[in-house]
């Protein structure tokens, strides 16, 4: 996320106003949608006041509406001309929409009006990295991180680019910065942290941190802890617990049971589960295999009955949308109607797996009936898995089903944003995380069109495949 300046530098007689600590109060309340009415109140009653308009549209971005944000930020720049504060916020609008070459443009310039302004590197930093340019946007990193070495914010944004460009020995280092920003609460101990040792006749607890999908991403590098040692205590939310019964973990616990007291035996050292990627030294030459995962014997009975209604036919599940929390799921995402025109292919059946917020989409395009919906029908990731096991394919754009599929060794197609999740890298259609995935990626940003041309295309070939008796064909990852 890059950093927007959410209140002018300078206080003018017109941002003393009450009405504006008012408006700006409410924004750093959190009360998002009150502070957009505030300041556009107070625009109406002084339409000249640059900084009421400038902090409207940053107000407007957090809000997700890129458009309005974009229209305020240019019009407080009409009324202040060549301001680099003003600039920067620009700038991060416009990246938000898309239109990389204006933002690269604006914030550069802002850049060269300002060059030792933090806020203002920092964004262009962030800009560069979002719109493909890490090499250029680390060099802006290290000089932002010079001018505040103990800013821990820039640090992190740092750590991503790092992973971003697969330089994992740096970026595992950098990524513990993770526990210092103020959407992460970290565990604090007496015991000791582990750092690789072999502790045998020891115990270890080892927890979650993120997302599901993290959670299973890194749930493969168990067996390594578990040889290295005694007795490892796991937490995570219950409905992993079924799907990770197989790790070798002498005890799987709801998260928050050892910080409410609950979890009754005493462990030697602790570790956050993303931090193993770092401890085993990780990189592109000795990632392990997905983790041994347990799906149910059968799918739910109700999902059973339409998963056999078509068992003829090349039966394909379709996500559109990760959790829609995720900060940047709406650069992830796509509507649901978008996967509609993979029914047209003949002998093609589409299933929803679609969970959460986003699940009526289906139905509000014309879509249910045509496409059978197991989401609803499922409790727990073992049962999303024991559907997952007799599919013939996946396609979906990116979210923790992703990292379910590429376990069990389903084969899946997974449709990536112009700079997706540091785990899938750039410039290939493999992953080496997941044998049995394929990357189709946004060459334009925002745009979806070619991605789903290029999709429907080998959808067309797959099910010609498996009518030849070769299907599934895996890319082999490096």
């Amino acid at each position: 996320m890059s950093m927007e300046i959410p209140q002018p530098l300078q206080q003018t007689k017109t941002t003393s106003s009450p009405a504006f600590r008012a408006a700006l109060k409410l924004y750093e309340e959190g009360k998002i949608p009150e502070a957009i009415q505030a300041y556009q109140k107070l625009i109406q009653e002084t339409p000249l006041d640059a900084s009421a308009w400038l902090n409207l549209g940053a107000i407007l971005r957090k809000a997700d509406q890129f458009e309005a944000s974009v229209a305020c930020c240019k019009r407080a720049l009409e009324l202040s001309p060549g301001k680099a504060t003003f600039m920067t916020n620009l700038g991060n609008a416009l990246v938000s929409l898309d239109r990389n070459e204006e933002a690269l443009q604006v914030h550069g310039e802002a850049a060269r009006l300002e060059p030792n302004n933090f806020l203002i590197r920092s964004n262009y930093a962030i800009a560069l990295r979002e719109t493909g340019h890490p090499e250029e946007a680390l060099l802006h990193f290290d000089a932002a991180c010079a001018m505040q070495p103990d800013n821990d914010t820039i640090k992190w944004e740092r750590a991503l680019t790092y992973l971003d460009m697969a330089r994992y020995k740096e970026g595992w280092e950098a990524f513990e910065v993770r526990w210092k920003q103020k959407q992460m609460k970290p565990r604090e101990y007496a015991q000791a942290r582990w750092k690789g040792e072999n502790f045998k006749d020891r115990t270890f607890l080892l927890y979650e941190e993120q997302g599901f999908g993290d959670t299973i991403l890194c749930s493969r590098f168990i067996p390594m802890v578990k040889a290295r040692g005694g007795r490892v205590i796991f937490e995570c939310k219950p409905a992993l617990h079924r799907l990770l019964q197989k790790l070798p973990v002498d005890r799987l616990v709801d998260t928050g049971t050892t910080d409410a007291g609950k979890l009754g035996e005493n462990f030697d050292f602790h570790l956050p589960l993303m931090s193993l990627p770092g401890i085993f030294g990780t990189d592109l030459t000795n990632i392990p295999p997905p983790s041994n995962v347990y799906a149910s014997p059968a799918a739910p009975p109700a999902a059973q009955r339409l998963l056999d209604m078509h068992k003829d036919r090349f039966r394909v599940g379709i996500i559109w949308s990760g959790s829609v929390t995720f900060a940047r799921n709406a650069k992830r995402a796509v509507k649901a109607e978008r996967f509609l025109p993979f029914a047209e292919i003949p002998g093609v059946q589409l299933y929803s797996l679609q969970k959460g917020p986003r699940e009526p989409e289906l139905a509000e395009c014309g879509g249910k009936g045509l496409v059978l919906e197991l989401g609803p029908l499922v409790s727990d990731f073992a049962d999303t898995a024991a559907i997952l096991k007799q599919l013939d394919l996946v396609i979906m754009t990116d979210s923790s089903v992703a990292h379910l599929a590429g376990s069990v060794g389903c084969p899946i197609w997974n449709l990536l944003c112009f700079r997706p999740y540091w785990l899938y890298l750039s410039d290939r259609a493999d992953s080496p995380w997941y044998p049995s995935m394929r990357l189709f990626r946004q060459q334009i940003p925002g745009n979806w069109d070619p991605v789903f041309k290029e999709v429907y295309a080998a959808l067309e070939q797959a099910v010609a495949q498996k009518r030849a008796g070769s299907w599934p064909k895996f890319v082999k990852a490096a």
